[in-house]
């Protein structure tokens, strides 16, 4: 998922994608100890994933504190 696409999500949006690419982050470990895949990729990129949805709530979060203030 690419950074642009997910800052044109609003904030609903961004909560409800990190809780699906937690949801699939949870059934690839799952999978992963039960022995059923091995798909080290995906978790990767599933990892990074969150992080960059997390990274401009968080941003956006700061953004809109900065104008409360003035």
């Amino acid at each position: 998922m690419k950074s642009e696409k997910v800052r044109n999500l609003t904030d609903v949006e961004l909560r409800h994608q990190e809780h699906d690419l937690a949801d699939q982050l949870f059934k690839l470990k799952f999978q992963l100890n039960m022995g059923q895949t091995e798909s080290l990729k995906k978790i990767r990129g599933l990892r990074k994933d969150i992080a960059r949805v997390k990274t401009i709530m968080r941003q956006q979060e700061l953004g809109s504190r900065k104008t409360e203030k003035k």
